[in-house]
């Protein structure tokens, strides 16, 4: 059987990798991040709301979202005639709050990055 054979998706030679790549591309994108912590915030939201949020167009926006919906970090629920969407799995805004943190540590300057804090009472 094949089954002890199979690469670890961690491994540095699995198949994943490429597609890791990918992901990291899609999310490359500032009003794309800003869109994934807009719906990480929210149950759902229509493109309005979601442009308001982010400072950009409706037509801006709803062509981020076809990227994300591409590549399945966003799914749609119909509504009447608006569209709302909302991440398909927490796995995206994982990656984009620990890029953020990674963020905080670059300009932190030997300080201790905001969170690395205690949560305060």
């Amino acid at each position: 059987m094949n089954a002890d054979k199979k690469i670890c998706g961690l491994d540095p030679t699995s198949e994943f990798v490429d597609l890791a790549a990918e992901v990291f591309g899609i999310l490359s994108d500032v009003t794309r991040i800003r869109i994934i912590l807009a719906l990480r915030g929210a149950d759902e939201l229509p493109v309005n709301a979601l442009a308001e949020a982010v400072g950009k167009s409706p037509s801006g926006v709803s062509q981020h979202l076809a990227r994300l919906r591409m590549a399945r970090m966003v799914t749609t629920r119909q509504d009447g005639t608006r569209v709302l969407y909302r991440l398909s799995d927490e796995h995206a805004s994982v990656l984009v709050r620990e890029a953020i943190k990674q963020a905080e540590h670059s300009v932190a300057n030997g300080l201790t990055p905001p969170h690395h804090h205690a949560p305060q009472n």
